[in-house]
């Protein structure tokens, strides 16, 4: 059970019910996890709408590339639902499952493609160290140039607060679910 309650459409004032409708009608599809929380400030909502829209579906990163992000992150933050809810969609993305097996036990894949590799390891610096060094961040750069490597960092950023918001509400997982991911150091 969250820790504060969560908005349905039953319960959503006006402006709440604004943002709910631009979200479900969007890529999207369906507004569940931490907009559910930001609701409470419909502004904040509709603007953490918008960034998240550009950073999941509107970047040069492919999918693929940018849900081994989003895994990175989720499993440094020890993040269930941010987790549950994208391991599908990297796999759909063609995302390997020996990739996201390794990500979950929070290791380094083990067989990759060479940008991958430089994704993964260049996330992992950066939730392990909060900084990146040279050599992770030039092999993105010269593969992505500016722009990609400029859109991974705020990837990583907008789905690390993805993860604190939901750890911090502890915004459950869908009724029936199972934690995906067993305890790891974070």
């Amino acid at each position: 059970m969250a820790r504060i309650p969560l908005p349905t459409p039953a319960t959503m004032t006006p402006e709440q019910r604004r943002v709910y409708d631009t979200v479900v009608s969007g890529p999207r599809g369906v507004l569940r996890g931490p907009l559910l929380a930001a609701l409470h400030r419909p502004e904040l909502a509709d603007k953490w709408q918008q960034f998240g829209e550009l950073l999941r579906y509107r970047t040069s990163l492919p999918p693929r590339l940018s849900e081994l992000a989003i895994l990175v992150t989720a499993r440094r933050w020890n993040c269930q639902l941010e987790w549950y809810l994208h391991e599908s969609v990297a796999r759909e993305a063609g995302l390997s499952g020996a990739i996201i097996a390794a990500i979950a036990q929070g290791r380094r894949p083990e067989a990759a493609e060479p940008e991958e590799y430089e994704i993964h390891d260049y996330c992992a610096e950066l939730q392990e160290t909060r900084t990146v060094g040279e050599e992770a961040y030039q092999r993105v750069l010269k593969r992505w140039g500016t722009v990609g490597v400029v859109e991974l960092t705020a990837l990583v950023g907008y789905y690390t607060m993805v993860a604190m918001t939901l750890n911090v509400h502890e915004i459950p997982l869908p009724e029936g679910a199972t934690p995906p991911l067993s305890p790891c150091a974070a």
